[in-house]
């Protein structure tokens, strides 16, 4: 039924369940992954009209630490679907908005699916369903898959 599902991941302990559990799902369905994250934008503090960052180079310094956090997060769940043998790949895209971009990448790769957790590492305002999640859900077209992870 699906062909490919998007599996957004932001490395938070049941972002990880979600990706392990889709992996399963994407096995069983015989579908392809791409795994996805979304990365801030670079904003640059200002106080009273001056700026609190002057260093030109912050803005580049920036969005390599962010992209090589959300690399790591990637390429592991990379490495645990290769190694359950699901053809996956992944894709980053920059937006302080993730929602938006989450849908923008289901968009983008054609994805048939979204398969994400009921809630990332937010406080007690996401504690039923994930601030990210229910944005996804109320404004997407695409099936979206949710995946509530529950410690035994």
């Amino acid at each position: 039924m699906f062909k490919h599902i998007l599996v957004p991941t932001d490395g938070s302990r049941f972002s990880q369940e979600t990706v392990k559990r889709a992996i399963s799902f994407a096995k069983e369905a015989g579908a392809r992954i791409t795994f996805f994250s979304a990365e801030h934008k670079f904003s640059p503090l200002y106080f009273g009209g001056v700026s609190a960052i002057s260093d030109a180079s912050a803005a580049q310094m920036f969005h390599n630490a962010v992209d090589s956090v959300a690399h790591a997060i990637l390429d592991e769940a990379v490495k645990l679907a290769q190694e359950a043998g699901v053809e996956c790949g992944m894709l980053v895209l920059t937006s302080n908005v993730p929602y938006e971009a989450i849908i923008e990448a289901a968009s983008r790769c054609a994805c048939d699916l979204i398969f994400m957790a009921s809630h990332g590492h937010k406080g007690i305002t996401s504690l039923l369903l994930g601030g990210e999640t229910q944005k996804v859900l109320t404004h997407c077209t695409i099936p979206v898959l949710v995946y509530r992870y529950t410690q035994a």
